[in-house]
């Protein structure tokens, strides 16, 4: 499982390299998406056909699971990591994470997030000024 937070750049192309831990979660592949809060996700294969077969499962006579799934399905764009250890980002994708120059590469369960260093602190602002639900976290802290 990915975990932490790394501080990179975008090169002028495009390409962020991916932090030494978290290389062999995406060596054989990976997807790269829109995600939520304006990030992207970087899922590897095995995990991205999980995703996939949930959101197959969403019923098409729904508007908003249409919605969700344009939303996250459009986007996506298949890569392999460089000889470098770099991901190419498209410009669709930067342009949705308002990726420029800097980039803050963090792990979370079954995926890696790319966010751009101000909407990453404002995420985590956010969390610190308004935690879950305690009941959400019964069962996290015992």
């Amino acid at each position: 499982m990915p975990f932490g937070e790394y501080p990179y750049s975008i090169d002028d192309k495009g390409r962020v390299v991916v932090p030494p831990p978290f290389r062999e979660f995406v060596e054989d592949g990976m997807i790269l998406t829109r995600g939520m809060e304006g990030c992207l996700y970087i899922f590897p294969l095995a995990a991205w056909k999980r995703v996939e077969e949930q959101l197959e499962q969403l019923p098409l006579t729904d508007a908003s699971s249409r919605a969700f799934v344009r939303f996250f399905y459009s986007g996506a764009s298949k890569s392999r990591l460089d000889a470098q250890s770099r991901v190419s980002v498209p410009g669709p994708l930067r342009g949705f994470a308002d990726l420029d120059a800097d980039v803050v590469v963090a792990g979370a369960p079954g995926r890696l997030e790319l966010w751009s260093p101000a909407r990453w602190d404002a995420a985590i602002q956010a969390v610190q000024e308004n935690p879950p639900h305690p009941e959400l976290l019964a069962n996290f802290i015992a």
